[in-house]
């Protein structure tokens, strides 16, 4: 059955969430299989293009630390395909509305008079805590989750002290090749034994988890040089996952802090 073309020209924004193609939602399935021009990001599961079927697929990769296609180009193609009135799918890892320039791309759209719907998906952090087993707002050890990157768009960082004082977990993402340098930031604000965790490719077979604190997340190696996306996890919530930092002087420390 042929399917029906929007009223007027649109591009779907859709969260691929962070791997697993479990996590996509009836929404996404719905847009993927009546699709006609699939625009997939470097670190979507490159086999959702066989919820696709009908779809020219053009691969737009952005990946840290590699040459990624520019996001203005982007745009353009964005632009051109839903002028023709093709049903256009611009396919972005995670959350769409988180860290992936999703704002850029809907303000340049809506200034070419092409509407946009955005499907929501599973960020990294999400399935990071659902591979620990730990809730990101455990009552009893924080009010809140704060999602930040590593690194601001004009190349400096975040304000560290002010994150570190603000009683949440944190959820680092793009991080990884910057690994040494968040753990001293961090160090300089908080207890060492605070509890962290690394988490790369969350939700896939390949995930890999390590659980420690931030003296020993300090002295950890680089682990993104291999380009696996991941999500620096800090903060006490972590601390279900890692009890031994609970113990002796680490208790005392908190009831005194």
């Amino acid at each position: 059955m042929r399917a029906v073309l929007p009223a007027r020209p649109e591009v779907v924004l859709l969260s691929a969430g962070p791997g697993d193609l479990d996590l996509l939602t009836l929404g996404a399935a719905k847009a993927l299989a009546q699709a006609q021009v699939l625009l997939l990001d470097e670190l979507v599961n490159p086999d959702i293009v066989a919820l696709a079927p009908a779809a020219r697929v053009i691969r737009v990769g952005k990946r840290g630390g590699c040459r990624s296609t520019p996001q203005q180009f982007i745009c353009r193609l964005m632009r051109r395909y839903a002028a023709q009135g093709l049903r256009v799918v611009r396919v972005k890892g995670g959350e769409a509305l988180l860290f992936g320039r999703a704002g850029e791309e809907i303000a340049f759209l809506h200034r070419a008079g092409i509407g946009v719907r955005v499907i929501n998906g599973v960020s990294a952090a999400f399935a990071a805590a659902a591979g620990l087993g730990v809730s990101l707002t455990h009552r009893e050890h924080c009010h809140g989750v704060t999602f930040v990157t590593a690194h601001t768009h004009d190349g400096g960082e975040p304000d560290w002290a002010t994150l570190a004082a603000s009683g949440t977990t944190l959820a680092i993402y793009m991080g990884m090749r910057r690994l040494p340098a968040v753990a001293a930031a961090l160090s300089a604000c908080l207890p060492a034994h605070t509890p962290a965790a690394l988490v790369l490719d969350a939700s896939r077979p390949s995930e890999r988890r390590h659980c420690t604190t931030l003296a020993g997340l300090a002295n950890w190696p680089v682990l993104g040089n291999d380009g696996a996306p991941g999500v620096i996890l800090v903060g006490n919530a972590l601390a279900e996952v890692l009890p031994e930092v609970l113990t002796e002087p680490a208790v005392a420390a908190r009831k005194a802090g």
